[in-house]
């Protein structure tokens, strides 16, 4: 089978199936597993160089997308060469990935009906379901990659079911402010914390910063989508700036974190390591197992960048 990715999810998923052989094109923005995706052709382009805006400028490019105007455009010439069975998409967010819509609209032009499998996950659950979905789709052993990511999840349940819940805010986007949903309330609670201002299993959300100011988070993860754990820390400057800053519990007591956030915002098997790792920056003297540093930083206000279980 010959199969193109349009979204990083995805292409996660297919290589923990052991299909990496099968991948003939990827979406820009698939950087994993490096091996994998670096000898592969690109699909598609994005009409915003995130690496060159601020925070808020991003925001105000992808509410663009939220009107109706795509940010991606799909090479429909490359398409065609690559003669794909398979292309995996989503429908959860037209600003994220390449969408849905994208991908109907550039296969018009092939000549033949490619099948178009779309995995639109909005919860722990469903993203696991999706790997046995693609597992049956290409006649491969997903129910095996899913049962050892459900242990690992029911693992971190069982440890922490009995723990203190501390308030926890994700900030799933810096200027604006932003908190996250979809499946990080349900991390959070899996993790041992509580998490009311997220929706779970609803799209993450503007957030008025008196509103958490209020809630007095006592543990904050920075998320921001597609962001760089580097780029995060850079923009910490943005956070600290916003009224009462200092005053919040979680900066207090010195646990404010930036996570990896292809860990936390991309639906594929690594989520399982957003949520060893988040369980870790809650509870590090239960969860005390060594994580690789590159899944979160600890940030203080002095400007140091800690290993997060410091």
């Amino acid at each position: 089978m010959r199969i193109v990715s349009l979204l990083p999810s995805a292409t996660e998923i297919v290589c923990a199936l052991g299909l990496a052989d099968q991948l003939v094109g990827v979406s820009a923005d698939s950087d994993w597993p490096p091996e994998v995706v670096r000898r592969l052709p690109v699909l598609n382009t994005v009409s915003i160089n995130a690496d060159e805006m601020s925070s808020a400028e991003i925001d105000a490019a992808a509410n663009t997308g939220h009107t109706g105007a795509s940010l991606y455009h799909v090479d429909t010439s490359l398409l065609g060469d690559l003669r794909p069975d398979l292309i995996l998409t989503q429908e959860v967010c037209e600003v994220c990935a390449v969408s849905r819509r994208d991908v109907e609209l550039a296969t018009r032009t092939l000549g033949y009906t490619p099948t178009v499998l779309s995995l639109s996950p909005v919860t722990l659950d469903q993203v696991i379901d999706d790997v046995e979905l693609l597992g049956r789709t290409t006649s491969s052993n997903g129910t095996e990659v899913a049962q050892r990511l459900r242990a690992r999840i029911e693992a971190v349940r069982g440890r922490a079911r009995t723990l203190e819940r501390p308030r926890v805010f994700c900030m799933e986007w810096l200027d604006p402010p932003w908190t996250a949903g979809h499946w990080i309330p349900e991390m959070v609670d899996l993790a041992g914390g509580r998490d009311e201002l997220g929706t779970p299993a609803g799209p993450s959300r503007r957030i008025t910063w008196p509103d958490v100011v209020d809630y007095a988070p006592e543990v904050i993860v920075l998320m921001p989508c597609s962001l760089s754990l580097e780029r995060i820390a850079d923009e910490f400057a943005l956070v600290q700036r916003l009224p009462d800053w200092s005053m919040l519990p979680a900066v207090d007591t010195r646990r404010v974190f930036a996570g990896n956030t292809q860990l936390f915002s991309r639906s594929g098997p690594r989520l399982v390591d957003g949520l060893e790792t988040l369980a870790r920056m809650l509870h590090p003297d239960v969860f005390s197992e060594a994580l690789p540093l590159g899944n979160a930083l600890k940030l203080r206000d002095d400007g140091r960048r800690l290993d997060p279980y410091q």
